[in-house]
């Protein structure tokens, strides 16, 4: 699954790795099922929501989408730390050559693996990659039950506050 990334990216999303469906689809975020759609649209990132389809319109907010690591599997549970902390190594260095202003990885226990971060928590993280400022939000993955929808939300929300950009988008 390529990157969808661009110069001068504000925000560099990374998702731990593609599922089925969106590899087959060829678009990040592909399931319906997915939460990251309405997270980014309610905490105001995006003006509406948009879906996997349709990702490719990050790109003109400043947005873009990696993974962490690129084999496609139906849960992230089924890759190996091996393979997340190879993955880390890699995303560092798109992170290098990208340098976003912002990175946001998707999920709190393989950013822990990818980042030998045990002890990390949702929110800002104290390293940089460069000049690029970390940030761990949780994965959208609607297997996810510890952050619904709203609480989902807020996180993205106070990533947005963080980055010091505007409120919530209308229309």
């Amino acid at each position: 699954m390529p990157d969808l990334v661009a110069d001068d990216l504000v925000l560099l999303l990374c998702g731990i790795n593609p599922g089925l469906g969106s590899a087959a689809a060829g678009h990040h975020f592909a399931n319906a099922g997915n939460r990251l759609w309405p997270a980014l649209h309610r905490s105001g990132f995006t003006p509406r929501q948009l879906s996997g389809p349709e990702d490719h319109e990050l790109l003109s907010l400043g947005i873009g989408i990696t993974s962490l690591v690129a084999r496609p599997t139906a849960r992230a549970g089924e890759l190996t730390p091996a393979e997340i902390r190879a993955g880390g190594r890699g995303l560092r260095a798109r992170v290098r050559w990208l340098s976003p202003a912002w990175l946001a990885m998707l999920g709190i226990s393989a950013y822990r693996t990818a980042f030998d971060a045990p002890d990390a928590t949702v929110g800002p993280q104290e390293i940089t990659i460069g000049p690029t400022r970390v940030w761990v939000l949780p994965n959208p993955s609607g297997l996810n039950a510890h952050y619904p929808p709203r609480a989902l939300a807020a996180e993205f929300t106070r990533l947005r506050e963080a980055m010091g950009l505007p409120g919530p988008h209308t229309g």
